[in-house]
């Protein structure tokens, strides 16, 4: 279960695609400066996003317990990679037991991340960035309006009358 909820925390707090999660080794937890390195991401060109600090912490304990010895999360046979297939299967369980009926992909937690970032401030630019697009209309796809944001705005009217 460890393994499990780490990919899925690891998907959505770095807004990674699932390709980027399985190939991720161990040395891409870049603990110093808070970063994931992803190697060869889409347009084989390798990008830096965020490493969450609370779950670093699971993920120490999660090298403790299963020592990986090239990917970060491996497979049942050594030195294998974790494949796509079981994340999928994990996490359409998982979203079955907690009542979801609604179907559930590893790619909507890399929607959530770039909705999430939007809505606390961040830069549609900085999002761009860290999900590795080279356009920002692909950004635009992924960050939808949220009624919280809509309803934070204040008319202009209203602004220079007060």
């Amino acid at each position: 279960m460890l393994i499990e909820l780490g990919l899925l925390a690891l998907i959505y707090s770095s807004g990674l695609r699932i390709s980027e999660l399985i190939n991720l080794m161990i040395e891409d937890i870049i603990t110093e400066r808070g970063q994931v390195r992803i190697r060869n991401a889409k347009g084989n060109k390798d990008r830096y996003s965020l490493l969450s600090q609370a779950l670093l912490q699971d993920l120490r304990q999660y090298y403790k317990k299963y020592r990986p010895q090239k990917w970060l999360f491996e497979g049942p046979k050594p030195q294998s990679q974790y494949s796509s297939s079981s994340v999928n299967r994990f996490l359409k369980a998982a979203s079955l037991k907690a009542g979801i009926k609604r179907r559930v992909t590893p790619h909507m937690l890399r929607h959530s991340f770039a909705t999430h970032l939007l809505e606390q401030g961040t830069d549609l630019r900085h999002i761009q960035t860290l999900l590795g697009h080279s356009s920002s209309k692909t950004t635009e796809i992924y960050t939808h309006v949220s009624n919280k944001q809509l309803n934070k705005i204040t008319n202009p009217l209203d602004e220079l009358l007060t």
